[in-house]
């Protein structure tokens, strides 16, 4: 049977992969808007067992997500969580330090920071932590 002329996938015209995501990844939503926020600047550090850790930083994209941690100084993401093979059990208390003073203004919100503290088990997947942000108020909860 012939291709009646429909276009054939070919190895050039394969969508392109998305990029690995980290094991904790976080994701805002400006409730003033109800859009995304993106230019918010996000800190996230290990705080026990073996912290504090130098904090990794990342700025949300055009979607309000956060993928990919940067590390300044220290150890990756990976890496850190990798060393925690060496404390079997350990639950380990991460907080993620939105700046909501810059993106808001100062004098706009109430919150000058948001730091959600959590625990992530050991081997245990992905860890994803939505914000609904707003000048006077926010929530948070574990997404998936």
């Amino acid at each position: 049977m012939e291709n009646a002329g429909l276009a054939t996938p070919s190895a050039s015209s394969t969508l392109p992969t998305a990029l690995p995501k980290d094991p904790i990844t976080c994701h805002v939503l400006d409730q003033t808007t109800g859009l995304p926020a993106p230019s918010l600047s996000v800190s996230l550090t290990l705080l026990r067992p073996l912290g504090p850790s130098n904090p990794l930083k990342a700025v949300t994209n055009k979607d309000g997500r956060i993928n990919k941690w940067q590390a300044r100084e220290g150890p990756s993401l990976q890496e850190m969580l990798d060393n925690l093979d060496e404390h079997p059990g350990s639950r380990m208390v991460w907080v993620l330090t939105f700046d909501t003073g810059a993106y808001f203004g100062e004098g706009n919100t109430f919150f000058p920071e948001v730091e959600v503290r959590f625990y992530v088990s050991p081997n245990q997947g992905h860890y994803h932590v939505p914000l609904l942000l707003g000048p006077w108020s926010y929530t948070t909860y574990r997404g998936s």
